[in-house]
């Protein structure tokens, strides 16, 4: 269970169940039919850029060798399409500028994340997006704008620019300390997913489990953690005394490997290549 007694340094979220009240399944199948949309339309190979699409997708969730996401990402992309990495990543510029803006036009944000957020945020609480990082900022700031957050709110957002791996990796939360500059007992960590949310909490992070969209693939025993809806998760966090030590300076970009390494290290805990727990 959360230890009421702790004082944290910086707050840690993730978005997509957590903060933004969201079916992930279909909102993945509206992204893939807009995306596809979108190069058809300019009379581009749409089937090989959804091939690249998905290679450079499985490149990111499969890699752990120092590239940043997005190197991942487009060396697994270019070889299935014509063109060069700046010439589709000027032109998708477009697509996350405007279509992609409108595949949230249906989502009904809950007050209860902008409540949390800006009273956490005014009562000195750094504040950390560690969502899966396999989108561009654009597409990170459009999914927090749909949940009716003001993304600048937060100190770090990770995307696939400045992650060198995705969740559960331990070295993706490791990164996250090493860029907060605090331990793993100075931070929540916020997340409706037992896996991939509450793998931080290896790196000695406190959690609280939003159960509005609970992805449970483990049969987790909830007793063990501070959970419940995301208005309940408001409350609690209206009620947290003010920071007395936030974290800070907070890197916005990549963090070095060595520095996310010893930030692991100094957790005690040791990445499993395949599921990212502990070994």
């Amino acid at each position: 269970m959360t230890d009421t007694a702790r004082r944290y340094r910086a707050i840690c979220f993730d978005l997509d169940g957590t903060l933004l009240p969201m079916d992930l399944d279909a909102f993945m199948n509206s992204y893939f039919n807009a995306i596809y949309d979108f190069v058809a339309a300019a009379g581009r190979d749409a089937g090989a850029f959804m091939e690249g699409f998905r290679a450079g997708i499985r490149a990111m969730a499969g890699h752990d060798d120092g590239r940043t996401n997005a190197d991942a990402y487009w060396d697994a992309f270019c070889p299935c399409v014509e063109g060069t990495r700046a010439e589709w990543e000027s032109f998708l510029e477009e697509f996350y500028a405007g279509p992609f803006g409108d595949l949230g036009a249906a989502v009904q944000p809950n007050p209860a994340a902008a409540t949390a957020l800006e009273a956490l945020a005014a009562a000195g609480y750094p504040l950390a997006l560690t969502t899966m990082p396999m989108f561009p900022e654009a597409a990170v700031r459009w999914r927090l704008r749909w949940a009716g957050v003001d993304p600048d709110l937060f100190a770090r957002l990770t995307h696939y620019e400045n992650s060198t791996t995705v969740k559960p990796n331990l070295l993706y939360y490791a990164e996250n300390l090493a860029a907060l500059g605090v331990e793993g007992a100075d931070v929540l960590m916020v997340g409706n997913n037992t896996v991939e949310d509450l793998a931080f909490m290896d790196l000695g992070a406190d959690g609280f489990l939003v159960t509005d969209w609970l992805i449970d693939p483990v049969d987790f025993d909830l007793a063990a953690v501070r959970h419940g809806s995301l208005d309940d998760f408001a409350a609690w966090a209206v009620a947290l005394p003010p920071c007395e030590r936030p974290a800070g300076p907070v890197a916005e970009g990549v963090v070095p490997r060595a520095r996310a390494e010893a930030a692991l290290a100094a957790s005690g805990a040791a990445p499993d290549a395949a599921t990212g727990k502990e070994a």
